[in-house]
């Protein structure tokens, strides 16, 4: 009897344990998921120019740059304030690729005149090669490509002049007419000859395992579902093994 009891309660103290630790890892990665967002904060020491139809520009301070959707071809980055309670532009960008990755957040600008700001031109996450080209109305980026001597991607002024900074909050990014149109907008790139050339002429595309990882589920989701039903499973057992005898019967 003994030895009866002593199996049944250590089978029953193993399924328990056995699904709390499967909900744990249920929970957790979950967690990573939230965590592996790309957004970091950067401090600017000097005025810095970013892509608007107004030729917005940033005074110095601390900002949260934040990419809020991604397609294949090109993505939706959000400008916000450090607390991230102010958008100041909802702006397109398109893939850039660098030989290197970093463990920083890299920024890199379109060199200007003396006494003009700084423009913004990329925002590579650390970590990553693949980062955000930013895409410039089409006469701001013709007057950076002949300053800068670097070809600048653009999109027509007319459907710059639609979009309104900060008029898009992030939970509404997805069905705003403007990101709409941004994903919709033709790009171009204006070289510093005055040649227009198509994007793929001047910025490489992604592999096309990059643009397969862009459509798949998250790598912290792949076995979630799975792990949830064995911890499920195993607490049932449990409750089965611990019922007297008498209800056995």
């Amino acid at each position: 009897m003994f030895t009866r009891n002593r199996s049944r309660n250590l089978g029953q103290v193993i399924a328990v344990a056995t699904g709390v630790i499967a909900f744990c890892a249920m929970f957790s990665g979950t967690a990573s998921a939230q965590l592996s967002e790309n957004k970091t904060r950067i401090t600017f020491t000097v005025p810095v120019e970013i892509p608007d139809a107004g030729a917005q520009v940033l005074p110095p301070g601390t900002y949260t740059f934040k990419l809020v959707d991604s397609k294949t071809d090109r993505n939706i980055v959000q400008i916000l304030s450090k607390d991230e309670l102010h958008v100041y532009a909802t702006i397109l960008a398109i893939p850039n690729y660098r030989l290197k990755a970093t463990d920083k957040t890299v920024m890199t600008f379109a060199e200007r005149a003396a006494g003009q700001p700084q423009a913004i031109r990329a925002w590579f996450y650390p970590g990553e090669r693949w980062g955000q080209e930013f895409v410039y109305p089409k006469s701001k980026a013709v007057e950076l490509a002949k300053s800068s001597q670097q070809p600048v991607a653009y999109i027509p002024d007319e459907v710059a002049q639609t979009i309104v900074p900060g008029a898009v909050s992030p939970p509404d990014v997805a069905t705003a007419p403007s990101v709409i149109a941004l994903r919709e907008v033709p790009v171009l790139v204006f070289k510093p000859t005055g040649e227009v050339v198509q994007v793929a002429e001047v910025f490489e595309a992604p592999p096309a395992q990059a643009s397969q990882a862009s459509t798949a589920l998250p790598k912290t989701a792949g076995y979630t579902p799975l792990v949830a039903l064995f911890g499920f499973l195993s607490l049932v057992l449990s409750l089965i093994i611990s019922l007297p005898k008498s209800c056995a019967r």
